[in-house]
């Protein structure tokens, strides 16, 4: 297990391997529950430790005095509309006892150093609109909204009916 230094000496990021699954899950528990959405959170410790083996995704992971405090899913993806390559952050969760001591800034800091390493042009991210506090973070890091389209997705079933139509 890499361990990747920060200027905060006792926190230190890694990241996930396919039998860090768990974790993942986990720690994409807390950020549901966090977010009034636990029911929404079906992933598995199959599922990503799937998809952590094939590369579809990334996670990192913040230990603060050797102990998992803070956890960051993210992966690859580009625009054809603006022909760039970019991050997209879709799970960001620093335990509450430990925000405001700047892991969250240093995590964003290092996700960022990580798309400019990767050649991206962007980093992107989702945050709930009632979330005052995370809106703030970000915005005070810099990060605009961007709030003229909406998300559409289909859900498994959807995906196959639509698919068959084929």
């Amino acid at each position: 297990m890499e361990v990747i230094k920060t200027k905060d000496s006792k926190f230190t990021l890694r990241f996930a391997k396919p039998e860090d699954a768990g974790l993942v899950v986990e720690y994409m528990k807390k950020l549901g529950a966090y977010q009034k959405m636990l029911d929404k959170i079906t992933a598995t410790e199959e599922g990503i430790s799937r998809i952590l083996s094939e590369g579809k995704g990334e996670a990192i992971f913040g230990d603060y005095d050797g102990e998992t405090v803070a956890f960051m899913y993210f992966f690859q993806n580009s625009s054809a509309f603006i022909g760039q390559t970019g991050v997209y952050i879709d799970a960001f969760y620093v335990e509450e006892s430990m925000r405001f001591k700047g892991l969250g800034k240093i995590m964003m800091s290092f996700i960022s150093k990580i798309a400019l390493e990767r050649g991206c042009q962007r980093l992107e991210w989702g945050c709930l609109d009632w979330n005052e506090p995370t809106v703030k973070f970000y915005k005070d890091l810099g990060a605009v909204g961007v709030d003229i389209m909406t998300i559409y997705r289909f859900t498994p079933d959807k995906l196959e009916a639509n698919a068959e139509q084929f």
